[in-house]
């Protein structure tokens, strides 16, 4: 089995901060990591590895890829990466964009492909009975999120930090939503994470919408470096939502929870 590389001190301090402050992982959990092979994925998982081995309390982890059989994104080599880490890896390879093609109305084909996505994984969560499901997006996802939501929908939303999903049968949990995007690139280029390119190409063939948020908050940051800091206190009601429910389905753990 090989060895981890150990996450930055100041990645570790954000996620088990987040991990702590929304209640994420308990005793007994057996958690199943969705597993792009992006950089953010990659990091979670060696952060996870990190609290697996020092946090005190026990949990199990296993992965998931969905290879949505899209030209450019080629994933096949996390297999013997997770295989020589010692973790359990489930592939699940699907022709989402002939699915789309046939299915596909009034959705945007990111919006269709995630909803797919989001399916299969609490399925194999599901049948390798897996409670949690963990999600890799990160602060600046989630501002962005949080900005188009509101210049577009003209609606208060952003993604949340921890939920039970519609069936009530799978929490899922956001560990790195106190995490910048150039924590975890930095992480991954330092640590050598065999970072799969173009995690999803479909999304990258053309500008989108996010792209182009992204771009206002980097030139915002620039005039107002504590930008995602204020950012952070505006959404943290709307990354709460759903926490009671959640909450209220973990096993019981005497109060301990994991943490860096």
């Amino acid at each position: 089995m090989s060895e981890s590389p150990k996450p930055p001190k100041s990645l570790l301090r954000a996620a088990g901060r987040a991990i702590a402050d929304f209640s994420m992982i308990h005793h007994g959990d057996r958690l199943l990591l969705g597993l792009s092979g992006g950089k953010d994925s990659l990091s979670l998982l060696h952060l996870l590895r990190h609290f697996q081995r020092h946090a005190p309390i026990e949990f199990q982890l296993a992965a998931v890829t969905v290879d949505p059989q899209i030209e450019g994104y080629h994933p096949e080599a996390l297999k013997p990466y997770l295989a020589a880490l010692g973790v359990p890896y489930f592939y699940e390879s699907h022709p989402l964009a002939e699915l789309a093609a046939e299915h596909m109305e009034h959705d945007s084909f990111c919006a269709f492909c995630s909803r797919m996505k989001r399916g299969i994984m609490y399925r194999v969560a599901r049948e390798q009975g897996c409670n949690v499901l963990v999600l890799g997006q990160h602060l600046d996802d989630l501002a962005e999120s949080f900005l188009m939501s509101a210049f577009r929908g003209g609606r208060l939303k952003t993604m949340k930090a921890h939920y039970l999903n519609d069936a009530g049968d799978i929490r899922v949990i956001r560990p790195l939503v106190y995490a910048r995007e150039r924590q975890t690139a930095a992480f991954a280029t330092e640590a050598g994470l065999p970072v799969v390119p173009d995690s999803c190409p479909a999304c990258f063939s053309m500008p989108t919408e996010r792209e182009h948020t992204k771009g206002l908050l980097a030139a915002e940051e620039a005039r107002n470096p504590g930008l995602f800091k204020s950012l952070l206190s505006a959404m943290r009601p709307l990354m709460s939502q759903g926490l009671e429910a959640a909450l209220a389905v973990c096993p019981s753990d005497d109060g301990q929870r994991a943490r860096a």
